[in-house]
C-alpha cells in the first residue's frame, strides 16, 4: 500500500511540476497560466493532449517538437520528475494526515521560486508572498498561537530575525550581495520550520552555496567547467535557501545541537 501511494503522489508530483512550468514560462508575460493551450515556443504549433504528459512526452518525442523539431528545455523533464520526487518524499515524512496539503503546497511553490530564480534571477513578489502567507497560516494553525507561549513566540520571531538579517545584508551591500526577495524568502523559512530549523537552514545555504561557487571556479581554471563564474558574477541565492529548507524539512538537522555534541 506504500509503494501505491508513494507512486500516486509521484504521477501527482509530475502534474503539479507540469504546472509549475507553464507558471514559471507565463508569469508575468501577460498570459494565464490556468487557461490556454499550451504551444510550441519557437514554431506556435498548439500541443496535443499525448504531448502534454509529463516525463513521458518529453521520452517519446525525443526532447524536440513534433512539428518543427526545436530542441524542448530539459528544464521541463527535470522540474516534473523534481517535483514527483518531492512529492514523495513529503509523503513519506510525514505520511497521509491534515497538514498534508499544506506541505505539498509549499513544496510546489517553493520549486516554482526556485526555477524562476534560476532563470530569471528574481524572485517574484506573488509566488514569495504567498509562501510567507502559506507558511504563517501553518504557523497559526499547527501551534495553535498562543502570546503567552514562549516556543510559539520564538518561531513567530524567527521569521522576522531571518528577514532582518537579510534585509540588513542588501540595505548595507545596495543590493550587491543579496537580493531583497532573499529577505522576504527567509521570512517564510523561519515561520515555517521555527528558529533553530530555520536558522539550521539558513546556515546550511550559505555552506551549500559557498561550495558549489567554489567548486565551479575550481573547474573553470581546468577549462571544464563553462559557466562563465567569476568572483564578481551574480548568483542567484533562492535555490541555495530552499535546498537548505528541504534538508531541514525532510530530515530536521539542528545545526545548533550538532555543533554541540561536537564539541
Amino acid at each position: 500500500m506504500t509503494f501505491f501511494n508513494a507512486c500516486i503522489f509521484f504521477i501527482g508530483g509530475t502534474i503539479f511540476g507540469s504546472f509549475i512550468n507553464v507558471l514559471v514560462l507565463r508569469y508575468n508575460t501577460g498570459l494565464s497560466f490556468v487557461s490556454g493551450r499550451s504551444k510550441c515556443f519557437s514554431c506556435g504549433k498548439t500541443l496535443h493532449s499525448h504531448e502534454l504528459i509529463p516525463l513521458f512526452s518529453f521520452i517519446f518525442l525525443g526532447g524536440k517538437c513534433s512539428a518543427c523539431k526545436s530542441t524542448i528545455s530539459y528544464q521541463y523533464p527535470l522540474v516534473e520528475f523534481i517535483t514527483g520526487v518531492l512529492f514523495v518524499l513529503t509523503f513519506l515524512r510525514f505520511g497521509i494526515t491534515s497538514a498534508l496539503p499544506f506541505y505539498l503546497v509549499i513544496v510546489s511553490t517553493l520549486v516554482a521560486i526556485s526555477v524562476y530564480d534560476l532563470k530569471h534571477m528574481i524572485i517574484p513578489d506573488g509566488m514569495v508572498f504567498f509562501f510567507d502567507a502559506v507558511a504563517f497560516i501553518f504557523l497559526l494553525a499547527s501551534h495553535q498561537f498562543n502570546v503567552l507561549s514562549m516556543p510559539t513566540l520564538l518561531d513567530f520571531w524567527s521569521g522576522l530575525i531571518l528577514f532582518a538579517f537579510f534585509a540588513f545584508l542588501w540595505l548595507i551591500s545596495a543590493g550587491k550581495w543579496m537580493g531583497f526577495g532573499d529577505a522576504k524568502l527567509a521570512l517564510g523559512i523561519g515561520w515555517f520550520l521555527g528558529f533553530y530549523l530555520g536558522i539550521s537552514a539558513i546556515m546550511l545555504a550559505f555552506w551549500i552555496g559557498a561550495t558549489v561557487s567554489l567548486l565551479i571556479l575550481g573547474l573553470q581554471r581546468l577549462n571544464i567547467s563553462r559557466f562563465g563564474l567569476t568572483m564578481k558574477s551574480e548568483i542567484p541565492f533562492a535555490p541555495f535557501i530552499i535546498l537548505g529548507f528541504f534538508l531541514e524539512f525532510f530530515i530536521g538537522w539542528n545545526l545548533f545541537i550538532i555543533m554541540h555534541i561536537v564539541q
